[in-house]
């Protein structure tokens, strides 16, 4: 007799935390919070809030890692907005990379549609995940786990992106050692570099300290 009573009691508590709105479209007039952004009123809601053209439009690969990924995210995208959901394309010009990176809050499924991508990640248990991609291939990346992308043929990388947030969050290990001003001596000691791959890797990157 309690299993059920618990069955039940545990459905109207879903049912009463279920959405009560059919969409939270966002308001950039007001500030995000870590729920996301506040909601439109539903009067100044358009279609256009739920359709997006950004993607269809190859991304600037001229930069130090001949890389470039352009974001469906709700910042951009503002149907998304509460929605669990995002998208974003990624261009890799030939010798393109994505650098080892992580995003804390969602998972990431990637879908080649040019070129050939040599991925993978790395587990919380050390385990190496690998895998050439070609055109029509599909891998996911787990949440929080690092991993990257890497232009593994001799012509530009098209892919589709998606996530399981309407905004994923992104940190590039690199950039977050070598781009600011962490102290050397710091990261000499936590990571095992000896000063001179240090200091190259900061002016490469335009770190300081």
């Amino acid at each position: 007799m309690i299993l059920p009573i618990l069955f039940v009691c545990s459905f109207f508590v879903s049912f009463s935390q279920a959405s009560v709105v059919d969409f939270c479209v966002a308001d950039f007039t007001l500030p995000s919070g870590p729920a996301g952004y506040s909601c439109k009123k539903p009067a100044d809601v358009t279609v256009d809030d739920f359709v997006h053209f950004g993607l269809g439009v190859a991304g600037n690969t001229s930069n130090i890692i001949k890389a470039a990924v352009t974001p469906a995210f709700d910042a951009q995208f503002p149907g998304l907005n509460g929605l669990g959901i995002s998208m974003a394309r990624l261009d890799l010009a030939v010798g393109g990379v994505v650098p080892m990176h992580t995003h804390p809050g969602a998972s990431e499924l990637l879908i080649v549609i040019q070129g050939t991508i040599c991925a993978g990640f790395i587990s919380s248990a050390n385990t190496v995940y690998l895998k050439t991609l070609k055109r029509g291939d599909i891998m996911v990346f787990p949440q929080g786990l690092l991993h990257f992308q890497i232009n593994g043929g001799g012509i530009p990388v098209i892919a589709y992106v998606s996530f399981s947030s309407s905004n994923p969050g992104l940190q590039i290990l690199d950039f977050a050692l070598f781009a600011n001003n962490l102290p050397s001596d710091l990261i000499e000691t936590t990571t095992f570099l000896d000063d001179a791959q240090v200091k190259k890797l900061k002016a490469v990157l335009g770190g300081t300290g």
